[in-house]
């Protein structure tokens, strides 16, 4: 018999087995003994950040090529053509995602990947994004989540991906260089410059989103100072041989900034000095541990449990391992009762490594009912990324998907598989008595493989 614990940590700080007995008996060093830099991605020539641009580069030099010769450019809008134009390395960067998820042999690190691909958003739902989401999750986010939060932050807030999906590649100081020469031009043509001046998206997430939370202390004035020392790091439309985003000098507002009581010299270097800064700030500290508890343990966590990894972040100076270690050995996360609920993305996962189908259910093109499920990978609709709370996930019509996609993959596998027997390996003890015997009691294979997909201890976590 499986113990709890290895139900615990296969399905809530994993992403699902098939046997419990690959957790074994100690389940708090399985987890522990995963903890390190993300396995590379499964696919081969996924594109790089350097790639993406480039693919937005070959786009529209084809429009305009097209425009210049008077081409009707087909029927399709041009919305559609800009899809299908990246479909390929979507679909690439979508498929290495799931499964890698779906076959990895250390899930718990996986998750974590998954958590700060989300917390540091970047979503393809935004035109300028696509074909570069994939590029920052393996470049800017999967090396470093064993590292310092300092490393995963200024990773993710210089590469490529960010900059352009938070606009800072067109955000320019109002006294730069640059503007000062778009301002010439004006006035010695009559054209209006698209570049005006500062775009502070980029600053109020990295504040908002990324470190010290919505409370976390800062003023509006601190986001504009910050949006100026963010000026002159950029992602053009082409990079610089391999190098797709770096610090344009001719874009940065001259002189010093104060951000948050502190001043900091003009030129590059300031940008590592805020986030060092902001690392070290108490609320980043309080508000990467809330978010770590929610994810693993409860929608609203136990303070008792947040204050712990908070002063773990504190103490080690924002090093990961030593926060992932204390989240692990808490007693709040090995308590029976599930409440976390998993996503679509989650869900899908973890069925695929339940049923051991692995990459046949994500293969190149598919999602694996994803989508269907109200989850569009890659895709979040805002920057602060997808929910974490199940009440987001849990209306009516978003039930109802659920039960569509789980008798779909019950029609679909139920008769290859015996899900009464996968029911008790899977879950273990964590199946209750009254979803075991509505599985025991199903028509045929596949309704009992739909039963267990919907059973509430696969469906939570």
């Amino acid at each position: 018999m499986s113990s709890l614990p290895a139900a615990i940590a296969a399905h809530r700080f994993g992403l699902g087995e098939p046997d419990l007995g690959v957790v074994g008996a100690d389940a708090q060093g399985w987890l522990l003994a995963q903890i390190g830099a993300a396995d590379p991605q499964r696919g081969t020539g996924l594109p790089s950040a350097a790639d993406g641009l480039r693919a937005h580069d070959a786009y529209l030099r084809t429009l305009r090529q097209m425009r210049a010769d008077g081409d009707a450019m087909t029927s399709k809008p041009i919305e559609q053509q800009f899809v299908e134009h990246f479909r390929e390395l979507v679909q690439a960067d979508i498929a290495a995602r799931l499964s890698t998820a779906a076959t990895t042999q250390r899930p718990f690190t996986e998750r974590l990947a998954l958590f700060w691909s989300n917390h540091f958003t970047v979503s393809i739902a935004k035109g300028a994004s696509r074909g570069l989401a994939g590029a920052f999750e393996r470049e800017a986010i999967r090396p470093h989540i064993a590292g310092n939060f300092e490393q995963l932050l200024g990773a993710s807030t210089r590469h490529a991906a960010m900059l352009r999906y938070l606009d800072n590649a067109l955000s320019a100081g109002p006294h730069s260089r640059a503007v000062e020469r778009l301002a010439r031009v004006q006035q010695r043509d009559g054209v209006v410059p698209r570049i005006t001046g500062l775009n502070e998206n980029l600053a109020r997430e990295v504040l908002e989103l990324h470190t010290l939370g919505v409370d976390g202390g800062y003023t509006q004035a601190d986001v504009t100072a910050f949006a100026a020392v963010l000026t002159g790091w950029r992602a053009p439309r082409l990079p610089r041989g391999d190098e797709a985003s770096f610090f344009d000098a001719a874009w940065h507002e001259p002189g010093a900034k104060t951000v948050l009581g502190k001043r900091y010299a003009e030129g590059p270097q300031a940008l590592a000095d805020v986030l060092h800064d902001l690392t070290r700030h108490p609320a980043t500290a309080r508000f990467i541990a809330t978010k770590l508890a929610r994810h693993f343990v409860a929608d609203d966590p136990p303070p008792v449990l947040v204050d712990r990894l908070a002063k773990a972040f504190s103490d080690s100076g924002g090093d990961l391992p030593t926060v992932y270690r204390e989240l692990v050995r808490a007693p709040e996360g090995w308590q029976a009762s599930a409440t976390k609920l998993k996503t679509p993305e989650e869900l899908v996962v973890s069925s695929a490594r339940v049923l051991r189908v692995g990459e046949a259910m994500v293969a190149r093109g598919r999602d694996g009912g994803v989508t269907l499920m109200g989850q569009r990978v890659q895709a979040a609709p805002s920057p602060a990324g997808w929910p974490d709370r199940a009440e987001e996930w849990l209306g009516p019509e978003a039930v109802w998907k659920r039960l569509e996609w789980a008798t779909r993959v019950g029609d679909r596998l139920g008769r290859q598989l015996d899900a009464r027997t996968l029911a008790g390996r899977a879950l273990g003890p964590a199946l209750s008595d009254d979803a075991r015997l509505q599985i025991e009691r199903a028509a045929d294979g596949p309704q009992a493989l739909a039963l267990l997909l919907m059973a509430p201890e696969f469906q939570r976590r």
